[in-house]
């Protein structure tokens, strides 16, 4: 059984699919041993980094997998497509805008509550608060290709065929939203910091 798992394992996402469309249960689960990881944490990223919001995208990206398999285009390569289909979950949970403004108050407020200012080290913790809250005000799709990028350590190229786009409008959207959070979180610039602490 375990050898048996193991060559599921060694198995391309592409063919695993294959299986899945013929109802192997086993190919399923070794996809989702795969992704789920990367998933979930993408998805706590993108959506307020709300855990059980993440939790609850995931199961239903693997629900709908489950039911629909054939909705798989096997034309592109799997891990594209899957992203793509969860970055369109996302986009759809940001048309509730009220929960994106709700989102944005909460993580303002937390930030508030910062406590020394002068010149001690930069909390961790803050700075993922401030990174996360300017994301927040980002166009979902720059917002997506930062998460995809450096979160998920995806290639540009990988990017491009997510949004089904060329590799330049990726580097142009990621140089824009970094320049973005330079501008706006400038009390976290090193340079700065040494400065005030002179």
């Amino acid at each position: 059984m375990a050898l048996f798992n193991k060559e599921y394992g060694n198995l391309g996402d592409e063919r695993l699919m294959e299986l899945v469309v013929r109802g192997d249960e086993r190919a399923f689960g070794a996809l989702y041993d795969r992704y789920s990881r990367r998933l979930l944490s993408y998805f706590h990223r993108m959506l307020w980094n709300d855990r059980e919001k993440a939790q609850d995208y995931l199961q239903d990206l693997f629900t709908k997998l489950a039911q629909r398999p054939t909705s798989y285009d096997p034309s592109r390569s799997f891990q594209t497509w899957l992203f793509s289909v969860a970055n369109n979950m996302c986009k759809n949970a940001y048309r509730h805008e009220e929960v994106v403004r709700a989102a944005a108050r909460e993580l303002r407020h937390g930030v508030d509550r910062e406590e020394a200012r002068d010149g001690i080290d930069v909390d961790h913790e803050r700075f993922r608060g401030r990174l996360d809250q300017e994301l927040a005000k980002l166009d979902p799709d720059h917002k997506a290709t930062f998460v995809m990028r450096y979160n998920e350590d995806m290639a540009i190229k990988e990017i491009a065929a997510v949004f089904g786009c060329s590799e330049g409008t990726v580097k142009s959207r990621l140089f824009y939203t970094l320049k973005k959070l330079a501008e706006r979180m400038k009390e976290f610039d090193p340079n700065a910091l040494h400065h005030g602490k002179a």
